[in-house]
């Protein structure tokens, strides 16, 4: 792939970074309030937050985004990192980008110390899902939960 850069983001790709955010809750038909998106910024720009963000940029242009949040478990000294969020431009799918940003988080979640990259997906991403299937391990665990 021509000029594929990962790299954390700083607080001039809010712009690249927003239409982004919005195809990711759009293809999971999520809508979440401008209000909570613009707290989430604001905590990958903290350095005492423990959210983090990447974009893929493509000759110039941000293409895909990662979220990731370091975590304590009771079951290892070192944090766990959850990958929360994980977008390609639609067009984009199928070139190795989702990997590069998965393999990012990998390197960056390593270097912090943690024990392990861990996410969720829904059981209808099924294309995302070949790609998951040769980089991670399936847990077998369920989700369970209860919103308030």
């Amino acid at each position: 792939m021509p000029h594929l850069e990962i790299r954390p983001i700083s607080a001039a790709d809010h712009d690249a970074w927003l239409p982004l955010w919005q195809g990711y809750q759009r293809f999971y038909q999520a809508d979440i309030p401008a209000e909570t998106s613009a707290v989430t910024w604001q905590r990958f720009l903290d350095p005492a937050e423990p959210m983090h963000a990447a974009l893929a940029w493509l000759d110039g242009r941000a293409v895909g985004l990662v979220h990731f949040i370091y975590h304590r478990s009771c079951w290892t000294v070192g944090n766990y990192c959850y990958l929360q969020d994980l977008f390609v431009a639609e067009g984009l799918r199928g070139e190795g980008i989702g990997r590069r940003l998965i393999e990012h988080v990998y390197a960056t979640a390593q270097a912090a110390g943690c024990s392990r990259v861990h996410w969720l997906t829904h059981e209808t991403n099924t294309e995302a899902m070949k790609l998951y299937e040769r980089i991670a391990d399936r847990s077998g665990f369920v989700q369970y939960r209860h919103l308030f």
